[in-house]
C-alpha cells in the first residue's frame, strides 16, 4: 500500500507566517510607484521679435525658421551636457518692433532666467537690446543673457556698439553693400542711382554705405536722389516711384524689408519703372511675386544662401536641404528659409557643448572664433568683434520656367539665379570694436 504523509502544522507557525505575509502586502501597497524618469531641463531661448503689426509676416517666418533649427538639433538627442542630453526650446515674446515694448519683454525674459536671446528684425531694437544686456549682466551676474542677433545689420553693432555679450550671424549692412556695388561696378549701364530706405539707423547706414562705396567704385555714378520713409507706416509707394522717374533714375538702390519693400516694388511694377533694383532683401517674403515680370533679370539681391545655390544634382547638400525645409513647410506662404538662423542655433549648440555648460559667458568664450561648416556652406565667428565671417551671394530674379533655376519663391512663378558669388574673405571688412571681455 501507498503510504499516505499527513503534514501537521503548528498554530504558532502558522500564526507567523500570516503576520510575515500581511506586513508585505502592507510594505506593497504603502510603497511609492517607481519613479518614471525626470526628462532633462530645456535649455531655454528667448525671441523678442514683432509678431503682430505690419511685419508680423517677418516674425512669423523667423519662428517657423528658427523651430526648425530647433527641431532638428532636438531630434538628434539635443545638446549633450556632462548630467546627459538637454532639448532646446523656443519661448517668443512679441515687441510689436518697437523699442520700449522690446525692453519691456526683455524683463519678462530674464525673470523668466532664460539664458539666451535671440532678435534680429531691427537694428534700432537691437542696439536698445545690447544696452539693456550690458547693463543686466553686470547688475545681475547670476542670471546673464547672451543675444545672438540673427538679421540685425547696422555695422555700428559690431563696430562702436560691440559687446561681448552680442554676436551677429548676419553680413553687416556695409558687407551686403560691398557685394551689391561690385556689381554695379561692372554694369557700365547703370549711371543714375536713387537712393531709398526706411528712416532708423539701418536706413541711413545703408544710404552711407551707398555713397561711400559708389564714390570709390563708380565716381561717374550721379546719385539723383537719397530719400528716408517712415518705417512700415507708407501704404502707397506711387508719389516715391514718380520722383524716381522724374530724377531719371535706371538704377534703384535700397534696403527695405518686410511690407515697405513689397509695396515699393509693386508700385514701381504698377507705375511701368524699369530701373534695375539693388536691394538687401528683394527675395524675402512676398516681394518676388509683388515684383513679377518687371523684375526678370533686372531684380537684384544679396543673402549668405538661396534656394538655387545648389548644383542642381539630386544629391546636391543645398538642394536636399532646402527640400526638407519644404517638406516640413508645404504651403507656399511659409517658403522662405534662412540659413543663417539654421547655422546660429547649430552654432549656439555646439558652443555649448564645448563649455560643457548654458552659462552665458561661458558658451560666449566658446563661440568666439568657433567654425560652422556643412557639404555647402562654410562660416566663422570673428572673435574681435563677434560678427560672422560666410560667404554671400549676389542674386538675379528670373522666371522659373527660363531653365535657369529649379526652385521659385512661395509658388510665385520667380526665382532667383546666382550672378555671383563672393568667398567668405572676399565679405571681410575691418572693424573698430574695442571689446571689454570679462575675466574667464
Amino acid at each position: 500500500m501507498r503510504e499516505i504523509v499527513r503534514l501537521k502544522f503548528h498554530p504558532l507557525l502558522c500564526a507567523v507566517a500570516v503576520a510575515a505575509t500581511l506586513a508585505l502586502h502592507a510594505a506593497a501597497q504603502a510603497a511609492p510607484p517607481a519613479t518614471p524618469a525626470v526628462p532633462a531641463a530645456p535649455i531655454r531661448i528667448g525671441m523678442i521679435d514683432g509678431l503682430s503689426g505690419p511685419f508680423a509676416n517677418a516674425g512669423e517666418a523667423v519662428v517657423r525658421n528658427i523651430s526648425y533649427a530647433i527641431d532638428r538639433i532636438n531630434a538628434r538627442g539635443g545638446v549633450t551636457l556632462p548630467d546627459g542630453k538637454h532639448p532646446l526650446q523656443l519661448s517668443t515674446f512679441d515687441n510689436k518692433l518697437g523699442v520700449e515694448d522690446s525692453l519691456v519683454q526683455f524683463r519678462q525674459l530674464t525673470d523668466q532666467r532664460i539664458p539666451f536671446l535671440i532678435e534680429g528684425n531691427s537694428s534700432a531694437v537691437a542696439a536698445a537690446l545690447i544696452d539693456a544686456v550690458n547693463k543686466h549682466n553686470q547688475r545681475e551676474p547670476d542670471n546673464r543673457v547672451l543675444f545672438l542677433n540673427y538679421s540685425a545689420v547696422d555695422p555700428a553693432l559690431t563696430n562702436e556698439k560691440c559687446s561681448f555679450w552680442h554676436f551677429r550671424f548676419d553680413a553687416s549692412a556695409d558687407m551686403r553693400m560691398q557685394a551689391l556695388t561690385e556689381a554695379i561696378k561692372a554694369d557700365a549701364g547703370t549711371r543714375r542711382v536713387y537712393l531709398i530706405g526706411q528712416d532708423y539707423s539701418f536706413g541711413r547706414q545703408v544710404a552711407k554705405a551707398a555713397r561711400e562705396q559708389l564714390a570709390a567704385k563708380r565716381p561717374d555714378i550721379a546719385i539723383v536722389g537719397d530719400e528716408l520713409h517712415p518705417i512700415g507706416k507708407i501704404k502707397d509707394f506711387a508719389p516715391y516711384i514718380a520722383k524716381m522717374k522724374s530724377a531719371g533714375a535706371d538704377a534703384v538702390i535700397t534696403g527695405n524689408w518686410g511690407n515697405d519693400l513689397t509695396l515699393l516694388v509693386k508700385a514701381a511694377r504698377d507705375a511701368g519703372f524699369k530701373a534695375k533694383f539693388y536691394t538687401f532683401y528683394a527675395n524675402s517674403l512676398g516681394a518676388p511675386a509683388a515684383i513679377g515680370e518687371a523684375g526678370v533679370g533686372t531684380v537684384r539681391a544679396v543673402a549668405e544662401w538661396h534656394p538655387n545655390a545648389g548644383t542642381g544634382a539630386a544629391d546636391s547638400p543645398s538642394d536636399v536641404f532646402y527640400q526638407q525645409f519644404r517638406k516640413r513647410y508645404p504651403q507656399a506662404r511659409d517658403d522662405y528659409m534662412y540659413l543663417r538662423m539654421q547655422v546660429m542655433i547649430e552654432m549656439l549648440a555646439k558652443a555649448i557643448e564645448k563649455a560643457k555648460s548654458a552659462d552665458p559667458k561661458a558658451v560666449a568664450y566658446a563661440l568666439e572664433g568657433a567654425h560652422y561648416q556643412s557639404a555647402f556652406h562654410d562660416a566663422t565667428m570673428r572673435a574681435a568683434d563677434h560678427q560672422l565671417i560666410q560667404p554671400l551671394y549676389l542674386m538675379q530674379m528670373q522666371r522659373a520656367d527660363s531653365g535657369g533655376i529649379r526652385f521659385d519663391n512661395e509658388g510665385s512663378g520667380y526665382g532667383f539665379r546666382t550672378e555671383r558669388f563672393i568667398p567668405a574673405e572676399q565679405t571681410v571688412l575691418p572693424t573698430s570694436c574695442k571689446m571689454q571681455r570679462p575675466p574667464r
